[in-house]
């Protein structure tokens, strides 16, 4: 079957079409055929090197499809429509997975959807509902808020009662976070979302930052946390953010600074099901809507990486196998 494989690090030229066999599935494993797979930053940090993996590698670390061959342990049946989070391989016809590591997909919820949930509606459930519970009367700061988790993290937070000021790159995008349900959308390529905020707010009224873009962001962002507030990064579109002297987050009011993984808020088998099972229930319901952005053929997997990290998508993009 085809996959994109890497071969070497580097930038998205490092991206090959490659056929590698499957592998012989044991009395746990499934074969998938999958229908969709997430493109998420932490496959360019892979790819780039940032964070480190064993070569040659497939990337990918979502998606969703239908059970081909299941394994008698397995706990699952051909036919069934499944999805993962947090498991190497899915830029591919098919993937080979311990039944453990998946989830079952409602009839009420697509494939489709389903594989550009996963990752980043996972991380927008557990930055609210874990990391920073938040509560109706907070004030939170979203960063690059028309982007897969800005989008979710926004909904979320709303319907928590949370007041929600959001940064994006463009008008256009700032139109698509509005519709999100931001309260207060700042366009930080025409204006210092600083200064912005503390205008409305006044100065240090955040409660929580949730910060996916790292070091083009980050300083200005703990600069107006409200004293005991919680500086949440947990991205990098832009490079990681300088190291930060202790003394800072004393001076700033006792502050928090954390910076979380999704695969430790999934770790164990009964929090990967809660977790997914809430998150399938808030998109079937109506609570979450996730925008897929831009679908792209697997073979198309480097325009895909050129997209995202050109900072020109909105919402998720998948690639079709």
């Amino acid at each position: 079957m085809k996959s994109i494989t890497i071969q070497r690090t580097g930038g998205s030229e490092v991206l090959e079409i490659h056929d590698v066999a499957i592998g012989e599935p044991g009395p746990s494993d499934v074969v998938i055929d999958v229908a969709a797979a997430g493109v998420n930053f932490i496959d360019t940090y892979h790819r780039s090197g940032l964070y480190p993996v064993e070569l040659p590698y497939v990337l990918g670390q979502e998606g969703a499809g239908t059970v081909t061959v299941a394994g008698r342990e397995s706990g699952l049946a051909v036919g069934d429509r499944v999805a993962w989070c947090g498991v190497a391989g899915s830029y591919a016809e098919q993937v080979l997975i311990s039944g453990d590591r998946l989830v079952q997909v409602p009839g009420s919820v697509s494939l489709e959807t389903a594989a550009a949930a996963m990752l980043q509606g996972l991380t927008a459930y557990y930055l609210v509902n874990d990391t920073f519970p938040l509560a109706s009367g907070d004030l939170c700061l979203v960063h690059a808020g028309a982007g897969g988790v800005g989008r979710l993290l926004t909904q979320l937070a709303k319907a928590k009662g949370a007041t929600v000021f959001a940064t994006v790159g463009s008008d256009a995008k700032a139109e698509i976070s509005r519709a999100s349900g931001a309260d207060h959308v700042i366009n930080y390529s025409t204006t210092d979302f600083g200064a912005a905020i503390e205008e409305i707010a006044g100065p240090h009224a955040i409660s929580v930052v949730y910060d996916g873009v790292g070091a083009a962001t980050f300083d200005k962002g703990l600069d107006l946390l409200r004293p005991r507030g919680m500086m949440v990064t947990f991205g990098n579109a832009s490079g990681p953010p300088d190291p930060v002297d202790p003394l800072r987050l004393s001076r700033g009011g006792s502050l928090f600074l954390t910076r979380p993984s999704l695969f430790h808020h999934i770790a164990t088998r009964d929090e990967f099901q809660q977790k997914s099972e809430a998150l399938f229930g808030l998109i079937a319901d109506g609570t979450l809507d996730v925008l897929i952005g831009e679908r792209f053929a697997l073979e198309d997997a480097k325009a895909a990486h050129d997209a995202l990290e050109g900072r020109g998508t909105v919402g998720k993009v998948i690639l079709i196998p």
